[in-house]
């Protein structure tokens, strides 16, 4: 019985095994799609050394190669048999299902983007006793549930961004990025009569979509709410400009290579995001109208307060 056994084990591997050298093919491409994220996050531990033609990173890429390599090898037999049954997985799923070879895709270059490409983070915001200037009028200034603002935030979403497909658990932040993009487009910027602070009500800036820092922070914030999205607005004293919720460092990821290679692809170009992190460890993206892009870069003033619509 124990030698029928062993028989039929080894019948058994020499079907699964892949004939030479295609197993080493393999293996070879799947160490390349494990060590470029391994290689990523070992690489942004370290303190750069400032070696000559970054022989640094050449030999600690070398090396990751040669130690996955060997693993790889050593458990040649599992995980081909495991790369056949996802590879069926991945055929049935993009015949039948929702996810398959084009998503695995899509969620690999994300990740080894947002790692390759790590957003700026800015100060982490706490809670600050300041108050918040004018801010009953502001408040009642904010009206996300008026017809007027609730329509023109529809139509936002509607004119941008409606056909992007696959991130359906951010459709919040994309059409918060579409309501975004539509203000940025008309907004003209108009001083506050002399000597006079004027804050004009949400539905009042959609008339001319012109007016000062707070004039547009208000119809931002009140737009981003009528669709679901939580905006807040940052007062630093001489400034106000509104920022929207994006979630957690997961969320910050995907929103990163949403931004920098699909909705602002061209605005975004070469350059970063710019968020803050509140006292929650929640992730706050910059919408001011000095950004050309969601996540764009402040206006380097102190942070005094922030003022959340949730």
């Amino acid at each position: 019985m124990t030698k029928l056994g062993n028989i039929n084990f080894k019948e058994i591997k020499a079907k699964l095994q892949v004939k030479k050298p295609w197993d080493s093919v393999i293996i070879l491409l799947l160490n390349i799609l494990i060590a470029i994220p391994v290689f990523i996050i070992i690489h942004q531990k370290l303190i750069d050394p400032q070696w000559p033609f970054q022989l640094d990173r050449i030999l600690l890429f070398l090396g990751i190669l040669i130690v996955i390599q060997l693993i790889l090898r050593l458990l040649r037999t599992i995980i081909i048999v495991c790369i056949v049954i996802y590879l069926l997985v991945l055929v049935f799923g993009s015949l039948f299902g929702n996810y398959g070879f084009n998503s695995v895709f899509e969620d690999y270059r994300s990740m080894v983007y947002a790692m390759s490409d790590d957003p700026n983070p800015q100060d982490i915001i706490i809670s600050k006793l300041l108050p918040f200037p004018n801010k009953s009028k502001i408040l009642n200034a904010i009206e996300y549930d008026n017809p007027k603002v609730r329509n023109f935030a529809l139509l936002a979403t509607t004119k941008y961004f409606r056909d992007v497909k696959g991130y359906s658990e951010y459709r919040l932040q994309i059409q918060s990025f579409a309501v975004f993009k539509e203000i940025q487009n008309r907004w003209n910027y108009v001083n506050d009569p002399k000597g006079k602070e004027y804050i004009a009500r949400a539905s009042e800036s959609l008339i001319h979509f012109s007016g000062d820092c707070d004039d547009h922070a208000i119809l931002m914030a009140a737009a981003v709410r009528a669709v679901g999205g939580t905006p807040r607005l940052i007062h630093t004293g001489g400034h106000i400009y509104p920022e929207v919720l994006i979630g957690d460092k997961k969320d910050l990821e995907a929103i990163n290579y949403l931004i920098k290679e699909v909705l602002f692809k061209e605005e975004s170009k070469g350059k970063e995001l710019h968020y803050h992190i509140d006292e929650r460890g929640k992730i706050w993206l910059n919408l001011d109208y000095t950004a050309k892009y969601p996540g764009g870069p402040f206006m380097s003033e102190e942070i005094l307060g922030a003022l959340t619509l949730g």
